[in-house]
């Protein structure tokens, strides 16, 4: 399986050679073979890539990101359904029904809400920790209770401070964004190399998002990126997104996270391989493999952490 991440944040010229990955950067030539990369970001204006190259990024299913000049990843080249059998997953994707559905979306607010209030116990804030717990006790089918919005209201100023919006153009906001995109895209090449078609959501159903479906399974992921921007970048309030943090944000790929099946720990993996498992257990619960799917979940390593066990869905 594929592991690294490859971050081109200076000019450069990439190319193609003996299905290796050929970095040039004044005349100094790095090779990265293609079968070690998952994601290949491009966050610099002055880099000349060969079509070769981009070919066979695509036939190797790698993620290749392309960064605009406000530092916020712009597209996503994805490999053109390489999938043997997509047409037999295109028809499970239209028959999964609508209350099927709500259920599935239950469940990944559930989770998600879980995760923001296991992020909020990790920085001291208990009390608002224990009122996400209730909100994702209380999630009904399809969240028709709007338990998602109304845990976002306690949960970023919690977070971030009281005044602060995800619209606003600081630091930590670039950051999220940077963060958020590089799993969004990990979660959607895993789709595409599964054979879904991805503007096939869940939840969102935008008529113009390609990738609805990546956006309704990287939300419980979302808190992942969170913890690890409040953990690693609290005294940055003024800081730009330089080269270093930018590799760090798209190194938390590589970091461990516990997985977990019906509230019960099941495994630890990379955040990159959680990516493709839960596009797995997706692709499980339309062929009726299974009813839950399977999701990170974060653990507090805090003595004085509130409880996070809730009841199982009725």
């Amino acid at each position: 399986m594929a592991w690294r991440s490859v971050v081109i944040s200076n000019p450069a010229s990439l190319s193609l050679q003996h299905k290796s990955l050929i970095v040039d950067q004044d005349n100094n030539k790095v090779s990265v073979p293609l079968e070690d990369v998952s994601v290949l970001v491009i966050d610099q204006p002055h880099v000349r890539i060969s079509s070769s190259l981009l070919t066979a990024c695509a036939e190797n299913q790698i993620a290749t990101i392309f960064v605009g000049f406000n530092h916020v990843p712009v597209g996503t080249l994805m490999p053109y359904l390489p999938h043997s059998r997509t047409l037999k997953v295109l028809r499970e994707q239209m028959l999964l029904s609508l209350p099927r559905k709500k259920r599935i979306w239950q469940q990944i607010i559930r989770r998600k809400i879980l995760n923001q209030a296991q992020v909020l116990s990790h920085g001291g804030h208990f009390k608002e920790a224990a009122q996400l717990c209730k909100y994702s006790s209380n999630v009904q089918s399809g969240d028709s209770g709007y338990r998602e919005s109304l845990a976002a209201q306690i949960y970023f100023p919690a977070l971030f401070g009281k005044g602060f919006t995800r619209d606003k153009d600081i630091f930590f906001n670039a950051a999220l964004n940077y963060g958020y995109s590089i799993i969004r895209s990990a979660i959607a090449r895993s789709l595409v190399g599964y054979g879904f078609v991805t503007a096939l959501g869940i939840n969102h159903r935008s008529e113009q998002n390609q990738f609805n479906l990546a956006d309704d399974l990287f939300e419980p992921f979302r808190p992942l990126v969170d913890d690890f921007v409040v953990s690693e970048f609290s005294d940055a309030l003024q800081t730009n997104l330089e080269p270093q943090i930018k590799a760090q944000l798209v190194n938390i790929l590589n970091t461990d996270v516990v997985f977990s099946l019906d509230e019960k720990i099941s495994s630890r993996r990379t955040v990159l391989a959680a990516t493709e498992a839960i596009v797995v257990g997706y692709s499980q619960i339309l062929s009726e493999k299974r009813n839950t799917l399977e999701m990170p979940i974060i653990v507090s390593n805090s003595a004085k952490s509130v409880d996070l066990e809730i009841e199982d869905f009725e």
